[in-house]
């Protein structure tokens, strides 16, 4: 479940921030392939990775994963 509640929450985020992956890829230096694949539910993104999304979204790594309301 928080698998699915991430995908949507950075889809939303994305969508939000009026950028793509690529654009995100290049602006966090993670490969556009792992979010890609994090966007397809193929692989889930490390901790590591959790934080620099986190930290680049302005949100907490429990409401990227969906444990809190990203968005009121």
């Amino acid at each position: 479940m928080i698998q699915v509640n991430f995908r949507k929450n950075l889809i939303d985020l994305l969508h939000e921030k009026e950028i793509c992956q690529t654009q995100l890829a290049r602006e966090v230096h993670i490969s556009q392939s792992a979010i890609s694949n994090w966007l397809s539910g193929k692989k889930e993104p490390s901790i590591e990775s959790l934080w620099i999304l986190a930290d680049y979204f302005n949100v907490t790594i429990d409401q990227l994963v969906g444990r809190e309301k990203l968005f009121d």
